[in-house]
């Protein structure tokens, strides 16, 4: 076995205390301080220091003798982490593929790169190295990857690692060892070719033609699923205009490094369905090659050139518009920087909205002990405020006068970040109605998310239910989010994530990029649907006349597609948790929310002995995230903390008759708490797309105290010894 890279002795490091977490209107920014003075002005905060991984100097508290106790506890470290907004922060990485997009961007763009970046994105990329083989993965608990390894690989040396040193030369020769960057898949032969180190002619195509097509094509691109579409949207652009960044010196050394012939050598085309068999998620289909042969002899041969420029410009007028919808940053991390090089193709780089991209892709930026990685979105904002709130109203603690300033906070930053306008003309941005919903994230960003508006209607509901509660957002502002919740369900009755399902399931037999699942169409999602049940449940029972035949209506019919999408064996397969645990948690909650429990319901009740049947040894239930890329629930090595708390959740809010399996994973809860309150960060705890997982650090706080509280609750908080 090959031996680790020491990265202590061979990675610099930034001054930690120097580094500071800024928010302003939901907008999360992080900024290295370089001057006494600026230091004096801000000092470092406990938050600060805790994404760190620096000390808090957080005092130990009495030790816990009941649920509510480690309850308390949790909430005592937690609230030390909220920001000065309300909201939380939080890492929100895991996925290996967004550092490249953004550097690449950056890079391209002759965007400079501030050195503390460079230092610690360099020192991510090694922590975050394999510890055998010295690649990258898809994420950052996967196998070594080509498209990984070469995309991480260009980075470090974009970030000035010289090509000897020993985390470049070990995944180098794990690169080769894989064939080199010739079995890159689609996003990663398409970042390299921006770069000018792949060959254009060695792309499957993607025409910009295709968005001239008329809308009821079957397979138009605004039938996509919305992260698919605006990636694809940018890169056909790019890939149009085939334009890379001029050669130079560390371009003409990545060509020789990246491959394992000479590159004046390869023959590109021949190499456009050339992919690593360990990269491969989702396989082409015949379907698939076929229109990629078609496509390609209709761009080469018979597609007019002026045709092609008129493609272009309705493509650059619909990047255009996303960018002025998310006040430019855009819906994630990839179309985001793809965007900045289209805008900068186009305009130049003293362009306003070249200026204005480079601003927004620091949101995406987060530093942490191990040095700084791009998150999946910018941030989780509303997502994980709206689960605290729930948890200290589930475990009876909303009306505790040492949690009032804190929850009015909390209440406070969702009041800021509902949307309250829809798109300018929708319609030509291929957008859903927006006004009234609450985003992932932030405001501005401006995406319905059907489940994080549903959460935090519901924590709204439950937050000004309490007495003395300031009422911030008032009743039409209830009813608008309830109003984007009822344009969101599909014919079949579920709910996707950010708009209706638009196209055919037999459209991911498109699916180009080879190394995700499912990510062709908007799908039903048992999470999202379980979510717009209880939000509007909530609802219904404070403001009962409100469009109560629809609501009834609504909720009818997404029960009944829970129930249909329920598995033979009791669970549900959870596309953005990990996994069956996840959707069982939501699952069951949603179900109970119309009075359907273990004694009445037989789908509840097989609910909760798939999830018994789970329970480990030690009390604990630990599901793996490999449960996420084969459809088969997998064991982790260990139990892990949120997966317990999902599961314990589940089986109280389900009135599971038997409270041993509750109590033993309600000890090892406790058991974990550390003397502060908090508890360590375990396995990653989110995915999408089936094949790449991405971190909620958040959720060990959030449903965890959401756990111990509600047992203390329904159980009458009984002292118990932590589980060994």
């Amino acid at each position: 076995m090959a031996s680790p890279i020491p990265v202590s002795a061979t990675i610099e490091k930034t001054d930690y205390t120097r580094w500071r977490l800024r928010s302003e209107d939901g907008r999360q920014t992080w900024h290295y301080l370089t001057t006494d003075k600026e230091l004096a002005a801000w000092p470092q905060s406990v938050a600060d220091k805790y994404h760190l991984g620096l000390p808090t100097d957080l005092p130990s508290l009495p030790p816990a003798h009941s649920p509510l106790d480690a309850a308390r506890n949790g909430l005592s470290f937690f609230s030390h982490l909220q920001m000065p907004e309300g909201q939380w922060a939080c890492e929100y990485g895991g996925p290996m593929f967004l550092i490249p997009a953004v550097i690449i961007a950056h890079y391209v763009t002759n965007t400079p790169i501030p050195d503390p970046w460079k230092i610690e994105l360099k020192a991510y990329l090694s922590a975050r190295a394999h510890p055998v083989d010295g690649g990258w993965g898809l994420h950052i608990e996967g196998d070594t990857s080509v498209f990984g390894t070469a995309c991480n690989y260009t980075v470090l040396r974009i970030l000035g690692m010289d090509p000897t040193h020993p985390v470049a030369t070990k995944a180098r020769n794990t690169l080769h060892k894989l064939g080199g960057a010739l079995g890159s898949p689609h996003w990663g032969k398409f970042m390299l070719a921006l770069l000018g180190c792949y060959a254009w002619e060695g792309m499957n195509p993607i025409p910009p033609e295709l968005w001239l097509l008329p809308t009821w094509i079957p397979f138009h691109p605004w039938r996509w699923w919305c992260h698919n579409r605006l990636v694809y949207l940018a890169m056909s652009y790019m890939y149009s205009l085939k334009r890379s960044h001029p050669e130079n010196e560390l371009t003409r050394s990545l060509r020789e490094e990246l491959y394992t012939q000479p590159y004046a050598s390869i023959d590109f085309a021949q190499h456009r369905n050339t992919v690593a068999p360990g990269d491969i998620y989702h396989p082409h289909t015949k379907l698939l090659d076929a229109l990629n042969g078609a496509l390609g002899v209709w761009g080469s041969y018979l597609c007019p050139g002026v045709v092609q420029k008129v493609a272009r410009d309705h493509v650059y007028e619909l990047i255009k518009r996303e960018d002025e919808a998310s006040e430019y940053c855009c819906l994630g991390p990839v179309n985001s920087p793809f965007n900045l090089i289209a805008r900068y193709f186009a305009e130049g780089e003293d362009s306003d909205a070249v200026r204005a991209h480079r601003e927004t892709l620091k949101d995406f930026l987060w530093v942490k002990n191990e040095g700084m990685l791009v998150n999946g979105t910018d941030g989780v904002q509303c997502w994980d405020t709206s689960f605290l709130i729930q948890a200290i109203y589930e475990s009876n603690l909303a009306e505790a006068p040492e949690y009032r300033a804190m929850l009015i906070k909390a209440l406070q930053f969702l009041e800021t970040q509902q949307i309250r306008a829809d798109v300018a003309e929708a319609d030509k941005a291929y957008r859903h109605q927006r006004k009234g919903a609450w985003p992932f994230s932030k405001r501005t960003q401006g995406y319905t998310v059907s489940d994080t508006t549903a959460e935090a209607l519901k924590s709204v509901l439950m937050l000004q239910s309490v007495p003395g509660m300031p009422q911030l957002i008032g009743v039409e502002r209830l009813q608008d989010a309830v109003d984007v919740l009822l344009t969101m369900q599909n014919p079949n009755g579920g709910f996707g994530t950010y708009e209706l399902a638009r196209g055919g399931k037999w459209l991911e037999a498109l699916n180009a990029a080879e190394v995700f699942g499912g990510i062709m169409i908007e799908y039903e999602y048992p999470e999202c649907t379980t979510a717009v049940v209880m939000g509007l449940s909530y609802f219904r029972k404070t403001y009962p006349r409100y469009r109560a035949a629809k609501i009834d209506n609504v909720i009818r019919r997404a029960v009944a597609w829970i129930k249909g999408a329920q598995r033979d064996d009791g669970s549900w397969y959870g596309s953005w948790g990990i996994c069956f645990t996840y959707a069982i948690m939501f699952a069951v909650e949603a179900l109970r929310s119309v009075g359907e429990i273990c004694q009445n319901s037989a789908v509840v009740r097989r609910a909760c002995e798939f999830l018994v049947s789970k329970q480990r040894e030690d009390g604990g239930w630990g599901e793996s995230y490999r449960s996420s890329e084969t459809g088969v629930y997998t064991q982790h090595r260990d139990s892990q903390v949120v997966n317990t708390a999902w599961a314990v959740i589940a089986l109280m809010h389900a009135e599971w008759p038997d409270v041993g399996p509750i109590e033993r994973g309600i000890r090892l809860l406790m058991a974990r708490q550390r003397g502060n309150g908090e508890w360590a960060q375990e396995a990653i705890e989110g995915v999408f797309n089936k094949s790449c997982m991405i971190s909620y650090p958040n959720y060990k706080f959030t449903f965890t105290i959401k756990a111990l509280g509600m047992y203390a609750r329904l159980y009458r908080n009984p002292q118990l010894r932590p589980e060994a």
